[in-house]
Parts: structure tokens; C-alpha cells; sequence
């Protein structure tokens, strides 16, 4: 991760990591190979984001990962709990990127969600 601006940072992502989170890369026509993400203080604000996007009509997004138990996945729009330790959830826009709303506690969270 790389900070850039005061509450912003640039995180660069290795193919197989962001394909286990986000869905597979498409070449050509398809997704774009990045995501943006907006982080809130709290699992609850994530939740609330989540929501409103839905509301709005926000896209669900594919994605990869199923529950430990073998379930389908959940929608994207439906938060969990991250390996790298933080909570998130994604939506597609109209112009087909992907968002992630996230919670990242520690480090990243001081640095990207102001008043923390």
C-alpha cells in the first residue's frame, strides 16, 4: 500500500489475490482488473453502505469464495469477514467497476477514514 493523499490509499494486488476476492480477471471485454473501495469506521456503516447501494440498484458482483461449509457464495452486496483481517462487501456500478465498501481495522483504518 502506497498513501497518496491524506485518507487516501493505492494498493497494488497480485492476479491470484484479486480473483480469490473479487472474481475473476477478463481480458478485453469484461471487468476492469481494479477495484475502488471507500472504507467506513464500522462493520455496521459497511452493512448501511451495502444497502443503500442495493437500494439504489447497484449490480451484484460474482464472486468466488462460498462459506467454510461448502454453501453457495453469498451476493457481493453481503459483507464478511476478510483472511487479511478486515470486513467487506462489493457492487457494481453502472459503469461496471466493482466497490468495495469496507471496515479495515488497524493501521489502515487511521490512516483512510478521517477521525479515527
Amino acid at each position: 500500500m502506497i498513501r497518496v493523499g491524506e485518507y487516501l490509499l493505492f494498493s497494488l494486488w497480485s492476479e491470484t489475490e484479486f480473483e480469490e476476492e473479487v472474481g475473476p480477471i477478463n481480458r478485453g471485454p469484461g471487468v476492469a482488473p481494479l477495484t475502488l473501495a471507500h472504507n467506513v469506521g464500522s462493520k455496521a456503516q459497511v452493512d448501511e453502505v451495502l444497502r443503500t447501494a442495493r437500494g439504489a440498484g447497484a449490480d451484484p458482483v460474482a464472486v468466488t469464495e462460498g462459506p467454510e461449509d461448502g454453501g453457495p457464495p453469498p451476493p457481493a452486496w453481503v459483507a464478511v469477514d476478510r483472511e487479511w483481517g478486515g470486513y467487506s462487501g462489493f457492487f457494481g456500478d453502472p459503469d461496471g467497476y466493482r466497490w468495495e465498501i469496507a471496515c479495515a481495522p488497524g493501521q489502515v483504518n487511521d490512516i483512510v477514514v478521517p477521525g479515527t
